[in-house]
C-alpha cells in the first residue's frame, strides 16, 4: 500500500512514519503550515523547517498554507490529501495521533470521504512508553516549545533522553502534564532517526519567553551535518 504520512516534523510524527514505513511503501509527506500559532489542528513553531527535514528523510513533502481556521483548516488538509492522491497515488493516511480524537476522527473523516485507509500507529499507546521508543531507537528529539506549568527556559533547545523522560514523569505526578504534549504542553522538532539520510544540526537559534511558563526555541539556520 503507498501511503502518505501527516508530517509536522515533531517526535509524534516521525515516530509514526519510522513504523509506517514497516508497513506500507511512504510515497510522501504532508504538512499543513498554519498561520494561526493556536491551530487546534496542527504543529505551529518552526513549521517552516519540515522541508528541511523531508529533504534529510529523502521522501518528497506536499506543503499547504492554511489560515488556521477551526473546522476549516481542514478544508486545506483536504486539498493537501487530494493532492497525494492524484500525484503519488496514495491509498492511505497515516498520523502520529496518540490520545487526541479530536485530530484522529477529522482525519478518519476526511480518509472516509475520499474512501483510503487512515492508520494511527500510535493510537493509545502508552505515552511514556513512547517517549521511552524515541530514545531506545536514537531519535533526537529536542524541546522547541513549552506552553504549562511547571516548565520554564531551561527547557527550550533541551533533547528528550532518559533523564528528562524522569523529569517529565515527575511534572506529570505534579501537574497532570501530558508526557505526550497532545494538550499543546510543549512542541518537539526530530533532528535525526534511523532513517534519516542526513543528521541535522541546529546553527543559530534563540529563547523566546512569553511567560514565566510559556515560550519557543526559535532556530533561525537549520544544517546538515558535516
Amino acid at each position: 500500500m503507498r501511503t502518505a504520512v501527516l508530517f509536522s516534523g515533531g517526535k509524534d510524527s516521525t515516530l509514526a512514519l519510522y513504523y509506517a514505513k514497516e508497513f506500507s511503501q511512504v510515497a510522501c509527506l504532508i504538512s499543513i503550515q498554519s498561520e494561526n500559532p493556536e491551530s487546534y489542528m496542527f504543529h505551529t513553531p518552526n513549521i517552516n523547517l519540515v522541508e528541511k527535514q523531508a529533504e534529510a528523510i529523502g521522501i518528497p513533502a506536499i506543503i499547504q498554507k492554511t489560515k488556521g481556521i477551526k473546522e476549516e483548516e481542514l478544508d486545506d488538509l483536504k486539498t493537501a490529501i487530494l493532492q497525494a492522491i492524484h500525484d503519488y497515488g496514495i491509498e492511505g493516511i497515516v498520523t502520529g495521533a496518540v490520545e487526541s480524537v479530536y485530530q484522529a476522527s477529522r482525519v478518519q473523516t476526511i480518509c472516509d470521504d475520499l474512501h483510503i485507509e487512515c492508520f494511527n500507529p500510535l493510537w493509545q499507546k502508552d505515552q511514556f512508553a513512547v517517549l521511552h521508543d524515541l530514545v531506545i531507537l536514537g531519535f533526537e528529539v529536542m524541546i522547541i516549545g513549552v506552553f504549562a506549568e511547571g516548565f520554564d527556559k531551561s527547557w527550550l533547545g533541551r533533547i528528550i533522553d532518559a533523564n528528562m523522560i524522569v523529569e517529565l514523569q515527575k511534572l506529570h505526578n505534579k501537574f497532570f502534564l501530558n508526557p505526550s504534549f497532545e494538550g499543546g504542553e510543549a512542541e518537539t522538532i526530530v533532528l535525526f532517526a534511523p532513517f534519516f539520510k542526513k543528521r541535522l544540526r541546529i546553527k543559530k537559534a534563540k529563547k523566546m519567553m512569553y511567560t514565566n511558563n510559556s515560550g519557543i526555541y526559535q532556530i533561525e539556520e537549520l544544517v546538515f551535518d558535516a
